[in-house]
């Protein structure tokens, strides 16, 4: 799967995932009740619903929405702290911003193993903690070495 996930086109990608699978057109169309001809509009698609795209990552065994979550990760202004503002309860559920990928981490020690970025770019940047980032380059230093 291409890693651009700044400017994420849904459509390709799931066109590259169906080739990646050999998925029979057929299949995809009783699965999505749909014609061959909207399931090749789709692949053109730069974004489509999410109900669309719930079905895609069934179909495709693939979580679909991480990208999203990806580009909000690496992205997304920090959050701003005022301390005069009442905080506000929402009913919706939270999440913690910082949920790291196998595929986040490897991009991002890609990124400075290739020598693209240095470190401090990355926390920088990226908005990764200094520990954080030196605790994965020490895992994955000692994964390599075994």
């Amino acid at each position: 799967m291409d890693r651009n996930f700044k400017n994420i086109h849904v459509g390709s990608l799931i066109k590259q995932k169906t080739t990646e699978l050999d998925m029979e057109i057929d299949r995809i169309c009783n699965f999505m009740k749909c014609n061959e001809q909207d399931v090749e509009k789709m692949f053109l698609q730069k974004d489509i619903s999410t109900d669309s795209l719930l079905k895609w990552s069934k179909l495709l065994e693939y979580d679909f929405f991480r990208l999203y979550t990806q580009h909000l990760i690496f992205f997304s202004p920090p959050a701003r702290n005022n301390p005069y503002k009442a905080e506000q309860i929402s009913e919706l559920p939270q999440f913690r911003k910082n949920i790291y990928t196998g595929e986040v981490i490897d991009f991002i020690l890609e990124l400075i193993n290739s020598g693209e970025k240095t470190k401090q770019q990355v926390i920088d940047e990226y908005r990764i903690p200094k520990t954080t980032l030196f605790k994965w380059i020490a895992k994955y230093r000692k994964k390599e070495t075994k």
